[in-house]
């Protein structure tokens, strides 16, 4: 005889078998949600620390912007100063120069024929005023200063004849222009 086994062994081993697979595959998919979460926890810890980084680098960077800005001030404040003392230095070498020109030309002057009332300057310009013994005195020291090194030309503007005291003498006005550099 043959034995038939009506009891659904195969069914309950299939039934078995899938609450065992879906055990698993929510085991699985549980532990996928709990890697994804970690992964999360993990991404999100790293972007706070470089946006805190980038917080303090941009707090660096600001810092350096202001000292560049002060250093940028202070070497135009430099520059500055540095023209003011070549200014006070081309000034220190060449304040005596107008007193040694003026000294020199007064050295010219002849002591018994010309006598100087004024001396004026205007930039490159020199005007002379004074009265000479007679016009050959007076066109002799024309001469001489016209010969003198910083001067670039003379020009006669006016000569006339005054009588002081019953004496006639050469009243006259030269035109100087200096030479560029004194």
């Amino acid at each position: 005889m043959i034995k038939i086994n009506l009891l659904p062994y195969r069914e309950k081993q299939k039934k078995e078998n899938f609450s065992q697979q879906v055990f698993i595959i929510a085991s699985l998919f549980i532990l996928f949600l709990l890697v994804l979460v970690f992964v999360q926890i993990r991404i999100n810890s790293s972007v706070n620390d470089l946006e805190s980084q980038k917080k303090e680098a941009e707090a660096t960077l600001a810092d350096l912007d202001k000292k560049i800005g002060n250093l940028d001030k202070y070497k135009s404040q430099k520059k500055e100063l540095e023209q003011k003392l070549g200014v006070i230095s081309t000034l220190e070498e060449n304040r005596l120069a107008p007193v040694k020109t003026f000294d020199s030309l007064a050295m010219l002057v002849p002591a018994k024929e010309i006598c100087l009332t004024r001396i004026t300057q205007k930039e490159s310009n020199i005007k002379i005023e004074g009265y000479g013994k007679d016009n050959l005195a007076v066109a002799d020291f024309m001469k001489s200063v016209e010969k003198f090194d910083p001067i670039k030309s003379v020009d006669l503007i006016s000569s006339k004849k005054n009588e002081i005291s019953g004496v006639t003498i050469q009243q006259f006005v030269f035109s100087c222009n200096l030479k560029k550099g004194f």
